[in-house]
């Protein structure tokens, strides 16, 4: 969702950022510098800005990006710190700037006081088919020979639509014994545990793009 909000008002911000995954990147090394490396690189479109610590990435945020209109989208937040780290105050970015959140703890969201709050539900299951197919089939309905398959898919994913893109991505123009031994994958994999789910696929598209 927040992808396809990033992809319709993007162009009307003087900058644009979309930092994906920040829970799981915070947990690398040097997980901090990246995420704000990143920031900078896509707001002030260069290549590639050099970060020598977290305390002077922020530093370079707040003096860089002050005064700059500019969205910027944080993915998968779950701690205050991750914040902290990126955006924590709105007098760093310039007026009528949108930063926007998506987290997974909604008191995270009132104790930042945030301006308003969009609770994302799980699509159904005939709209969690028709996307996973797009992405699958590039068709809005399986094949025959593919629908009970699909639908099994489709179940693990959690209704959640980047599951949904993820996976149809990665098995599109496979064959059934690929597509059953990653459905084996999937459920052995607890339901709230949707990001080692998607690992499956960014996994197994890193692989086939190293055979290409």
């Amino acid at each position: 969702i927040s992808q396809a909000i990033y992809n319709q008002i993007f162009h009307s911000f003087e900058g644009k950022s979309f930092l994906a995954n920040i829970r799981e990147t915070f947990k690398q090394p040097n997980g901090q510098v990246r995420l704000q490396e990143q920031l900078l690189s896509d707001i002030l479109k260069i290549g590639k800005i050099k970060v020598n610590n977290v305390d002077r990435g922020l530093t370079m945020i707040k003096e860089r990006l002050r005064g700059r209109r500019v969205l910027v989208i944080l993915d998968d937040v779950d701690k205050l710190e991750q914040l902290n780290a990126i955006a924590r105050s709105r007098d760093w970015f310039g007026p009528g700037s949108r930063i926007i959140i998506t987290t997974r703890d909604e008191q995270l969201l009132k104790a930042l006081e945030v301006d308003e709050v969009y609770i994302a539900e799980e699509m159904c299951e005939n709209e969690s088919l028709e996307l996973f197919s797009w992405h699958a089939f590039r068709n809005s309905y399986p094949t025959k020979d593919y629908m009970d398959l699909s639908r099994s898919v489709v179940a693990y994913s959690g209704g959640l639509p980047l599951a949904l893109e993820v996976l149809g991505s990665f098995l599109f123009s496979r064959s059934k014994e690929e597509w059953k031994s990653t459905l084996e994958k999937l459920k052995r994999i607890p339901d709230d545990k949707i990001q080692t789910k998607l690992k499956i696929s960014f996994d197994g598209l890193s692989d086939s793009t190293q055979k290409d």
